[in-house]
């Protein structure tokens, strides 16, 4: 379809612009921005996310779950994973995603949160 100055003008005539509330929290967004690269001091709020759990060696998932003196269907359960995968991680087949490794460091370190 060909385009003409009549249905361009009524595209553009479609367009929703941007309230001037909206536009004034954005120009404020990108002085404090500029003002951040430069060093200064602004009042904004930072969130410091924890790092990334460490990697988890087979060994240590198969201590884990014998410090909780339980079969592989049971620790499985316990960490709502299949008992495939956890065979999986034990044998070293797969690794634990992020997810899954955060959760194996929670029953290492406070394993009364898995069994409450």
């Amino acid at each position: 379809m060909k385009t003409t100055k009549k249905t361009a003008s009524k595209k553009l005539k479609k367009q929703k612009y941007m309230s001037d509330e909206l536009f004034g929290e954005l120009m404020q967004s990108l002085d404090q921005a500029l003002r951040y690269s430069r060093g200064e001091q602004i009042n904004a709020r930072a969130t410091t996310l924890p790092a990334p759990p460490e990697p988890m060696t087979r060994q240590e998932i198969i201590k884990l779950r014998e410090r909780f003196n339980c079969s592989q269907t049971i620790f499985a359960r316990l960490l709502n994973v299949s008992v495939k995968t956890l065979q999986a991680w034990e044998q070293g087949l797969r690794t634990p995603s992020d997810a899954a490794l955060k959760l194996l460091n929670i029953a290492k370190n406070h394993p009364e949160a898995l069994i409450s």
